[in-house]
This record gives structure tokens, sequence and C-alpha cells, in this order.
């Protein structure tokens, strides 16, 4: 498991917050703590994995996250292991019914939404789990499966199922999925400008 600095942890969870609203100040922070289902797991998602690397906090506030973020698993449906490697901007449309294999890849600013799964295949040659590349949208019901590819500004249409790679910017849908158009994820993925605003 990676090492993240405070920095890092600071910036991931700032970034989750602000892909959710547009905005990271205390207030908005503390709201969607109290009220935001999805906001909810990412941040106790990433306070576990952070808190886990240090002796002290792993046998101490560690055990009390890990059992927060538990309950949300069962409360919201939401099944993403808190070490799964997942870029800044992760942003869960929806709850409900999510289920992420520990081995994927996800990059940053990426939707997920309910029902959606990224699962992993154990024989043949796609044995494994996706790799999901930048600014990527899921849409409801969707199924990645194996180990395969999605390129940059992909767009997955709902009910798909992808078992195949995806290029960059192609817009996908059906089951077997196949490329609808190339027109990308422009006016599904926002408020992706979060890096100049966090510094």
């Amino acid at each position: 498991m990676k090492k993240i600095s405070f920095k890092e942890y600071r910036f991931l969870v700032l970034s989750d917050l602000y892909r959710h609203d547009g905005g990271t100040g205390l207030k908005l922070l503390i709201r969607e703590l109290l009220f935001a289902e999805s906001f909810k797991y990412n941040f106790w998602m990433r306070t576990c994995l952070y808190i886990k690397q240090f002796k002290v906090l792993k046998y101490s506030l560690y055990p009390i996250a890990l059992f927060i973020l538990r309950h949300y698993t069962y409360k919201f449906g939401i099944s993403i292991p808190f070490n799964t490697c997942i870029g800044a901007g992760f942003y869960i449309g929806h709850f409900s019914g999510i289920i992420v294999s520990p081995d994927c890849i996800i990059g940053k600013n990426c939707n997920i939404s309910q029902g959606v799964t990224l699962g992993q295949a154990n024989r043949g040659d796609k044995k494994g789990s996706p790799v999901i590349g930048n600014n990527v949208y899921i849409g409801p019901g969707a199924k990645l499966i194996g180990k395969i590819f999605i390129g940059d500004n992909v767009a997955i249409g709902a009910n798909s199922v992808v078992t195949k790679d995806v290029e960059n910017n192609a817009v996908v849908a059906g089951a077997p999925a196949r490329v609808l158009s190339m027109e990308g994820t422009d006016g599904y993925v926002t408020y992706i400008d979060y890096e100049e605003k966090l510094g």
C-alpha cells in the first residue's frame, strides 16, 4: 500500500468535496459529512487509507475509522476497499449497489453511478481487474469486467457490459458495449478545475 502524506490526503478529500459541490470551505465540508451519503463514504475511505500507515493511529483511530467505513458500506450499499488505487476527484453520483474490486486502478475525476460493478475476471486473457483512465463517466448499472483498459474521457452508458478495452474519448453502450460516438464526457464530468484552486 502506497504511503500518502497529509498534504496528499488533504488534497484527495478536498478534491472529492469539490467534485460534489464546486467548493471546499469548512462549512461545506461539515455539511457534506453530515448529510451527503456518497461524500461520507469517500471521506472515510480516504481517512482509513491515510491513518492506517501510522503505527500509533493503526491501533487507536484506525479501528474506529474502519468501523465507520464498514457501517456505511452496509448502510449505503457501497463496497470499495479503502486501499483501492483511486485518483483525486472521485465522485459517486448516487449510492447503492456499487462494487469495486480492490485490484482496480481508477484515475482522477471518475464518476461512478448506482449499480456499477468493476469486477475481476479469474481466468482467460483478461484475467484481473479494470484500469480506468481520467475523466471517465460510468453510468447506472454498468458492469466492467476483467483486466480491461478504459481510456481518458470515456462515457459508459447505463447497463452497459464492458469486457474489452475502450479508447480515449469514446462513448460506449450496450451489452456487449460498442462505440456509439467519440464525443467523450463533456457535460458529464464537471467541477474538475480544483487543482488550481487547491494549489
